[in-house]
């Protein structure tokens, strides 16, 4: 199955929404229904887009997972709670709840970035901090990228 990858810079219009990437609408429209869910990101300040079958593998791991660890009922309150349903409109765009756009600090710029089985949705300011080389102890991360064989 194809995979989402690349980033794009786009802005929100004034009613919320966002445009979803032509690659990615793509790999929507072939590999997808056009339901996708909208959720927080457990620690990140962004927010998650998955297709609806992504959606439901990850609930399915969730429901595997014991319900009365305190990690497992933050993932829920967090996670799950949040999810919304969105739809592709013709143009291709997705309405993004304003308290999803609250919690993700969401402004006007943006950044749209494919993470494999999913998209992350970031403020264009809080992405580039985020990715800034001078946060990351690089030696470090290639040390435990190439333990697991990368």
């Amino acid at each position: 199955m194809p995979a989402f990858s690349g980033k794009y810079y786009y802005t929100l219009d004034p009613k919320g929404r966002i445009i979803i990437p032509a690659p990615f609408r793509e790999i929507i429209s072939s590999n997808y229904n056009a339901k996708l869910f909208i959720v927080n990101a457990l620690f990140d300040k962004c927010l998650h887009i998955f297709p609806q079958e992504e959606w439901n593998r990850f609930e399915e791991k969730v429901r595997q997972l014991p319900g009365m660890l305190e990690e497992v009922r933050f993932l829920k309150r967090r996670v799950i709670a949040s999810a919304q349903e969105v739809e592709l409109d013709k143009q291709g765009r997705i309405l993004i709840p304003a308290t999803h756009r609250e919690d993700a600090g969401l402004d006007s710029d943006i950044v749209i970035v494919g993470q494999i089985d999913k998209i992350e949705l970031w403020d264009r300011k809080e992405w580039d901090s985020v990715v800034d080389p001078a946060r990351v102890d690089r030696k470090a991360v290639e040390e435990k990228l190439a333990a697991y064989g990368l």
